[in-house]
């Protein structure tokens, strides 16, 4: 068994705190990686929160890690001891169901669904009875020192992305990505993207390369400047005549925004049939117009994080075309500072935690 100190909530009302707990030592097809940076996503807010009413506790959050190997399995071949990695959201899928046989291990189709990097299974509970298939009704995440994985659900890190970089491109990044590519955005595209925080700032930047014309909504006057600096045309949600401009127009439009809105306004911003996708806010949304979708056959759609050969591909797109996400880097010991920030709108774009300052903790504490 493995040692290992990280940060977590015991409840929901609860601040992050030191916490200590053993992982099981790597497995034949497992790697052990010492955990360099790690990014800080809503969700994570969310988790801790029991926003979505399906937190188990204590909760380790983390799911856009970065590390390097330190252990490896008699039987792994994809990853070597020293090699520079990054892991996710998922750290197992059944691998039986259609979808993980089609690559698409996010929608894994198996009695627990997929294994979370962080609070264990998406469907805690098997299916009519049957066994949990992974064993474990809780998992710890990135906010540690340690992590232990499965090498098939292990990224690799391109030399030419800096570490502290792609933490978040392993879940801001391919969440984006993943319905970018799946609805073919491409060269002379006009895309919109709803919100500038984490995901829609990356996802502007990614839709750029692509060579698709970008235009941010938001609804904060002070981000329409930020906006500009990066080389974006951005537009205040609350500009009617802007809006009356651009109707019928966009060939997709994402959102990002991690709670609940209305996309009422956005659904006539689109050409005809064409696609408006949600990847911020996984709760029940305002009620849709659906004159507006049918009338020009408009598609409203929604996409979950990305799968394990799309989460390469971006990792390898950033670091080929020189891009990646807005960050600040956080001491662990701040991280409950950084949440009210995030929450209040206060962060620009994407906090990451140098794990570092946990290791000097511990090196402290010995």
């Amino acid at each position: 068994m493995i040692k290992v100190t990280g940060y977590a909530a015991k409840h929901s009302f609860s601040r992050l705190k030191p916490y200590e707990f053993e992982r099981d030592d790597p497995a034949a097809h497992e790697v052990e990686i010492d955990v360099l940076y790690c990014g800080v996503c809503h969700s994570d807010i969310h988790q801790v929160k029991n926003e979505w009413s399906n937190t188990v506790y204590p909760c380790v959050p983390g799911h856009e890690i970065v590390g390097r190997v330190t252990r490896v399995g008699p039987a792994v071949q994809r990853h070597a001891v020293g090699d520079l990695v990054g892991v996710g959201c998922m750290i197992d899928s059944c691998g039986k169901c259609a979808a993980c046989q089609d690559g698409d291990q996010n929608y894994c189709g198996g009695p627990n669904s997929w294994l979370a990097t962080y609070n264990g299974p998406m469907k805690p509970k098997a299916k009519a009875g049957g066994e949990n298939i992974y064993g474990r009704d809780n998992t710890f995440g990135g906010y540690s020192n340690i992590v232990v994985v499965k090498e098939d659900f292990v990224l690799k890190i391109p030399a030419a992305l800096r570490p502290e970089v792609a933490a978040p491109i392993l879940c801001a990044g391919v969440t984006t990505w993943s319905p970018l590519r799946r609805w073919g955005v491409k060269a002379g595209d006009k895309v919109g993207v709803i919100g500038m925080g984490g995901l829609g700032h990356m996802a502007a930047k990614l839709a750029k390369a692509l060579g698709a014309e970008v235009t941010l909504f938001t609804t904060t006057k002070d981000k329409i400047a930020e906006a500009e600096k990066l080389g974006f045309q951005a537009v205040l949600e609350k500009d009617k005549d802007a809006f009356e401009k651009l109707e019928a127009s966009f060939d997709f439009i994402l959102s990002t925004v991690p709670e609940k809105h209305d996309l009422n306004p956005f659904t006539a911003l689109l050409k005809q049939d064409a696609v408006l996708c949600v990847v911020g806010a996984l709760e029940p949304l305002a009620p849709l117009d659906n004159m507006q979708l049918a009338q020009m056959r408009r598609s409203v759609a929604g996409s979950l994080i990305g799968n394990l050969a799309e989460t390469q591909d971006v990792l390898d797109f950033c670091a080929e075309h020189g891009i990646g996400p807005e960050i600040e880097m956080i001491r662990i010991q701040d991280i409950n500072d950084a949440y009210k920030k995030v929450e209040k709108g206060d962060a620009r774009f994407r906090y990451v935690i140098d794990m570092a300052s946990l290791k000097e903790e511990i090196a402290g504490e010995a």
